[in-house]
């Protein structure tokens, strides 16, 4: 499954939930879509969206059945997911962040850096940590000019390294 949001607390009294989107396709949060909650067992439970909207840079949303501040308050630091299936494709060069982790990343002259460990969304472009086996990172930006081949089937990724790169 594939994280969405998460909810961080609630917001009035009629079982509304402040959550964090994490996800570039807010339609996800679409009245009646069907979405998931990972309880405390970290089973799946299927929800249904009654009501979205966003307030400042939270998302207000509101689960059919959940109407009342005491339901809730149960769902505090839970995980909105969807299906890996429900993913949706993306364009030529795009990619989802679960496709790029664990990733192993070399130079155009084959030599291994390390294995993409997270991907961090800072503005203009995605940068990719990249840890060696000594744990050390490195910032790799998603960009045309660092970025050479992507290989999502063999989770292989090509980079021309710029000056300083690796230092």
């Amino acid at each position: 499954m594939l994280t969405i949001g998460k909810i961080i607390n609630t917001h009035g009294i009629n079982g509304e939930l402040k959550i964090i989107e994490q996800t570039d396709f807010p339609e996800r949060f679409t009245i009646g879509n069907i979405i998931y909650l990972i309880d405390t067992n970290n089973e799946p439970v299927p929800i249904e969206i009654e009501d979205y909207r966003t307030m400042n840079k939270y998302g207000l949303l509101k689960i059919k059945g959940y109407n009342h501040i005491t339901d809730a308050e149960t769902l505090k630091g839970l995980e909105l997911k969807i299906k890996k299936s429900e993913a949706g494709k993306l364009a030529e060069g795009e990619y989802y962040y679960f496709e790029i982790i664990g990733c192993e990343v070399f130079t155009s002259n084959n030599e291994l850096i390390g294995v993409v460990d997270s991907v961090m969304s800072p503005g203009a472009n995605d940068v990719w940590v990249v840890k060696n086996k000594e744990n050390k990172e490195f910032l790799i930006p998603f960009i045309p000019s660092v970025v050479k081949h992507v290989d999502i089937t063999n989770k292989r990724v090509e980079i021309e390294v710029m000056e300083g790169l690796l230092d």
